[in-house]
């Protein structure tokens, strides 16, 4: 805890196989929550996760997601949201999205007559749907798969460019979680203020209003470091909205 406070002051379908932010971006959004958990809610946390940590737990979905008895769970990391719509007009998805899982959750923590097991996988997909949330291009448009089919070349390789989201554009510009924690600017109580709030819905709305900054390449297009240097502002602001809005619904069910 002390070394997280030392880095943070000083200094319409996607396929089954995609993940959200990579490893390092989940880890960072969990490390961010834990800054701003009550005293009562981080007793909680750390009662339901025994020895584990909120970051260690936060890619556990994806590690999880291509065994038989979690594949119902593959709808749960995006929705899909077409331009010109909200998440209140579109046809919802039987099996779940990410909008509606992250409520199911909190939902289960705040429950008087939920298990105690029920719980801790309840707080284990938290950690993570909550990153996937604000990965923008977990928010389909039901156009490209959440960017999966717009190939890029990225270093010089063939890639797409919801892979460059969810771990190019942080690779490059970071050299791993703690550098990226130190280029995180800490929340004062105004700024929380200003993200610990609305619902789901309303941010997987911000990120569709994201849409046409990031669509600003074309099929083919060789991305270098003046793209990520472009979104890295936008990147960075996702992944503290995520941290400091997973710490609110943790204190709203668990403190």
């Amino acid at each position: 805890m002390h070394r997280l406070r030392y880095f943070l002051f000083c200094v319409w379908l996607l396929p089954a196989t995609c993940l959200g932010w990579g490893a390092t971006g989940h880890e960072v959004v969990a490390d961010i929550a834990e800054m701003y958990l009550t005293p009562k809610a981080r007793a909680a946390v750390e009662q339901l996760l025994g020895e584990e940590t909120m970051a260690s737990v936060s890619t556990w979905m994806d590690r999880i997601r291509s065994q038989p008895e979690y594949r119902h769970t593959n709808t749960w990391h995006w929705v899909t949201i077409p331009d010109g719509q909200t998440y209140a007009t579109i046809e919802r998805k039987p099996e779940g999205d990410v909008v509606e899982a992250t409520e199911r959750m909190v939902a289960m923590l705040k429950s008087d007559t939920a298990s105690l097991a029920g719980k801790r996988l309840a707080l284990r997909y938290l950690i993570h749907l909550v990153g996937d949330l604000h990965q923008p291009l977990h928010v389909g448009n039901g156009v490209d798969k959440g960017g999966n089919d717009l190939q890029v070349r990225w270093k010089g390789k063939g890639s797409n460019l919801h892979r460059v989201w969810d771990s190019g554009i942080i690779d490059v510009m970071s050299k791993g979680r703690a550098d990226l924690l130190a280029q995180l600017t800490p929340l004062d109580r105004r700024m929380l203020r200003s993200w610990q709030r609305g619902s789901t819905a309303d941010w997987a709305q911000e990120c569709i209003a994201l849409r046409p900054s990031i669509y600003t390449v074309r099929p083919g297009d060789d991305l270098t470091e003046a793209y990520a240097k472009a979104q890295w502002g936008t990147v960075r602001t996702q992944l503290q909205k995520a941290g400091a809005r997973l710490a609110w619904l943790l204190n709203n069910s668990l403190g």
